[in-house]
C-alpha cells in the first residue's frame, strides 16, 4: 500500500516542481539575466505561483482525509497509503515554497529557452493549438457536451457493483463444508477422507491436509460438523492451460458433492480474520436473532430454499441451532437411595466411567502426559450398554447404571450462541458470479417479500456485507467535512468564491474517466477503488488550481497591456488570453500526467498477493487522468471564458 501512496506522491511534486522551472524559465526568457538580478526574478517568479503550489499541496494532503476515518480491517490496510501519501504531500508543501525557490536560483542558469523554441513545448503546442482555438470559438457548446458526457456516464455507473474488498489471492485455499449436526465421528472421519481424496485428484493441488471437529484448546470452538482443509496448490505456470482460479473453484464444487455436506471455497487468512470479526465464514451471513432456538432453527430452514431462488447462489446453509443429540442420565432418587447412594456417587461413576478420570501423568523427557482411565469403548457406544455400566454400593452390591437412572437421547442446541444478549443462530451464504451489493439488496427483496418473522425475531446481514456497510457510512460522513475543508482551502488561495465553485463543480467531470475505465475492466466498486477516486480527486484539483493561475497570470498581463494602450477589455482580448494561459500549461499538465501514469501502470501491470487491490486503487487514476487531462485543458477554459465574458459584459 506505500508503494501506491509514494507513485501517487511522486507524480504530484514532479507537477509542483515543473510548474515553478516553468514559470522561472518564462521570466528568465523575457529578461536578461545578471547575477545581480537573478535572485529578484526568482522571488517574482516565486511569488506568482508559490502560494498555489503549496495550497494545491495542502489540498491533496487533504484530500486523504476520509482515509484515515477508515476503521477495523480496512482502516488498517489503507491507512500506511494514506500516512506514506500523506507525509510526503506537507513535506512537499514545504519545500515548494522554501527549497524549491532556493535550488532553482543556484541550479538553473545559463541560457534559457523560451517556450515557443522548446522542441518538447514547440510539439505540444502546435497539437493543442488548433484544439483551443476551436474550443474558444463555442465554448458553451463545449459544456453543453461535457454535462452529456456526465449524464451518459451514470449508465456505467449504475451497472458497476459493489463489493467490501475484491478477493485477494492468498496462493492456497481453505475447503470448509458444514455437515449436519448429530454426525457420528466414524462418519465424519469418512467424509474428511473423502474430501480429501477427491480434491487431491486435481493436477494443480499439491497437498491437501484437512480437519474436522475442534481442537485440542479453548480458542477453536469448531463443532464435529465443521471441516477445514487446507488445499496447498502448485504454482500457476504448472496448471493446466487455459485454468483460471474461478474453473477450477468451479470444477473442484461440481466434483466434491456429498449428501447433507454444504460447500464452500475461502482464502485461509481471510476466513480466519472474518470469522475472528463477525463470526461468518462466507461472504454474505445472515444472523437471526430472537428468545427461542426451535423458532430460530425454524426461521433458518425457512430461509434456505428461499436464498437458493436468489441468482449467484453457490451454497446456503443454515446452523441447525436446536439440532443437538445428547444423552440424558437422568437418576431416580427413590432407587438409588434404596442401595445406599446418593447423586454425587452415580454422578462420580458416570464421569469417571464414561468421560474418564486422570489418574497420574507420565514424564517424556521435558513434555508431560496426563494418563486417563475409563472404561473402554466397547462398553459405551451405545444407550444400551451405559444402561449396563457397574456400580458397586455401599452395601457391596453390585447393580447396573439403568437400575437407578433413566438413559435417554434427547433433542437440544449443538452450541448457543448470543448477540446483543438474544440468542442467535447464523445463515452462511456463498455466491459466485454476483458482486456483493447487488446480490443482498435481492435477497432481501425476496426474504421481505416471502418470509414473515413472528414477534421479537429479527433478520441481521453480516459477513463482508456489514463491513461494506460500515465503510460506507464513515465515509458519508467524512467526505463532506473534507469538501467543506478544501473549500476552505481554495477560499484562501484564490480569494474569490467564483473562481472555487469553478474548480468545485468542474470536479465530478475528471471522474469521468475513471468510471469508464472501471467498467471496461469489470470492477466492482470497493473501499479500494474509492480510495483511488478520493486520491484522484486531489491530483485533479491540484492540476486545476494551477491551470487557473496560469489563465489569471494571462488575463492579468492582457490586462495590463490594455490599460498601458487606452483600450478597453474586449472578448477577443480575453480568448487571447486564455489562449496563451492554456498554451503555456499544456506542458506542464502533459509531464504530470505521464510521469504519475509512469507510477501507476507497473502497479496496474503487477501480480501476485495484493495487486488485487493495488489494480482497484490504481484503475480510477489511470482511467481519471485521462478526463483530468481533457477537463483542465478543455472544460476549465472554456468555463473561465464563458464566465469572464459574462463578467465583461456586465460591466458594460
Amino acid at each position: 500500500m506505500s508503494l501506491g501512496g509514494i507513485a501517487i506522491a511522486i507524480g504530484v511534486m514532479v507537477d509542483a516542481a515543473i510548474v515553478m522551472i516553468e514559470n522561472l524559465h518564462k521570466h528568465m526568457s523575457d529578461e536578461i539575466v545578471t547575477d545581480e538580478n537573478r535572485w529578484n526574478i526568482v522571488q517574482k517568479s516565486t511569488m506568482e505561483v508559490g502560494p498555489s503550489i503549496f495550497y494545491s499541496l495542502l489540498i491533496v494532503a487533504f484530500s486523504f482525509l476520509p482515509v484515515f476515518a477508515l476503521q477495523a480491517q480496512e482502516g488498517r490496510m489503507f491507512t500506511p497509503l494514506a500516512f506514506t501519501k500523506t507525509y510526503a504531500m506537507a513535506v512537499s508543501a514545504g519545500l515548494a515554497i522554501t527549497l524549491v525557490p532556493v535550488l532553482l536560483g543556484y541550479f538553473v542558469r545559463g541560457k534559457i529557452l523560451a517556450e515557443n523554441k522548446n522542441p518538447v513545448n514547440k510539439l505540444l503546442i502546435a497539437i493543442y493549438r488548433p484544439f483551443i482555438h476551436f474550443i474558444l470559438k463555442g465554448p458553451k457548446l463545449v459544456l453543453m457536451f461535457a454535462v452529456v458526457i456526465l449524464g451518459i456516464t451514470y449508465w456505467p455507473l449504475s451497472n458497476l457493483g459493489s463489493e467490501f474488498m475484491p478477493d485477494l489471492d492468498e496462493g492456497d485455499w481453505m475447503y470448509m463444508p458444514t455437515t449436519l449436526p448429530g454426525i457420528s465421528i466414524g462418519k465424519a472421519r469418512q467424509i474428511l477422507q473423502q474430501t480429501d481424496k477427491l480434491i487431491k485428484t486435481f493436477p494443480e493441488v499439491k497437498s491437501v491436509f484437512g480437519k474436522i471437529g475442534r481442537a485440542e484448546t479453548a480458542t477453536d470452538p469448531a463443532p464435529l460438523t465443521m471441516i477445514e482443509t487446507i488445499i496447498q496448490l502448485k504454482p500457476k505456470s504448472e496448471w493446466r492451460e487455459g485454468m483460471t482460479s474461478e474453473k477450477l473453484k468451479q470444477e473442484m464444487d461440481k466434483r466434491v458433492k456429498i449428501l447433507g455436506v454444504t460447500n464452500a471455497w475461502v482464502m485461509p487468512i481471510k476466513t480466519r480474520i472474518d470469522m475472528l470479526a463477525t463470526g461468518i465464514k462466507t461472504p454474505v451471513g445472515i444472523k437471526i436473532l430472537g428468545p427461542d432456538l426451535k423458532k430460530i432453527q425454524k426461521i433458518g430452514e425457512e430461509l434456505e430454499p428461499i436464498l437458493k431462488q436468489v441468482p449467484g447462489t453457490l451454497s446456503v446453509y443454515s446452523e441447525r441451532v436446536a439440532g443437538g443429540r445428547y444423552i440424558n442420565v437422568d437418576i431416580d432418587r427413590k432407587k438409588a437411595a434404596r442401595y445406599g447412594l446418593n447423586i454425587a456417587d452415580i454422578q462420580e461413576v458416570v464421569s469417571s466411567a464414561i468421560g474418564g478420570m486422570n489418574i497420574t501423568q507420565t514424564v517424556e523427557g521435558l513434555e508431560r502426559y496426563p494418563v486417563n482411565l475409563r472404561y473402554p469403548q466397547t462398553y459405551r457406544d451405545s444407550v444400551d450398554k451405559l444402561k449396563l455400566l457397574p456400580i458397586v454400593a455401599p452395601t457391596g452390591a453390585h447393580i447396573a447404571l439403568g437400575d437407578v437412572a433413566k438413559i435417554i437421547i434427547e433433542d437440544g442446541p449443538p452450541a448457543i450462541k448470543s448477540e446483543n444478549a438474544r440468542l442467535t443462530g447464523w445463515i452462511f451464504v456463498d455466491i459466485q458470479d454476483r458482486d456483493l451489493g447487488s446480490y443482498v439488496e435481492d435477497a432481501k427483496k425476496i426474504v421481505n417479500e416471502k418470509v414473515k418473522l413472528p414477534a421479537g425475531y429479527t433478520l441481521s446481514w453480516s459477513g463482508q456485507y456489514e463491513y461494506m456497510n460500515r465503510a460506507k457510512e464513515r465515509l458519508a460522513k467524512i467526505i463532506p467535512i473534507t469538501l467543506v475543508i478544501i473549500f476552505m482551502l481554495l477560499y484562501f488561495n484564490f480569494k474569490r468564491f467564483s473562481e472555487v465553485i469553478l474548480i468545485m463543480v468542474t470536479l465530478p467531470l475528471s471522474l469521468v474517466g475513471g468510471i469508464w475505465f472501471l467498467y471496461l475492466l469489470n470492477y466492482n466498486l470497493s473501499i479500494a477503488v474509492w480510495v483511488g477516486f478520493i486520491a484522484l480527486a486531489g491530483v485533479t484539483i491540484e492540476i486545476g488550481v494551477l491551470m487557473l493561475v496560469y489563465l489569471n497570470q494571462a488575463l492579468k498581463t492582457r490586462l495590463e497591456k490594455v490599460k498601458k494602450e487606452n483600450k478597453e477589455l474586449t472578448r477577443k482580448d480575453v480568448e487571447d488570453a486564455v489562449s496563451n494561459g492554456a498554451l503555456l500549461r499544456v506542458r506542464p499538465i502533459i509531464m504530470t500526467v505521464s510521469s504519475t501514469l509512469a507510477g501507476l501502470l507497473p502497479i496496474m501491470l503487477g501480480a501476485g498477493t495484493g495487486s488485487e487491490v493495488m489494480r482497484r486503487i490504481a484503475a480510477p487514476m489511470v482511467g481519471g487522468l485521462i478526463s483530468a487531462t481533457l477537463l483542465t485543458l478543455i472544460v476549465i477554459p472554456s468555463v473561465f471564458l464563458v464566465w469572464k465574458s459574462k463578467k465583461l459584459d456586465g460591466n458594460k
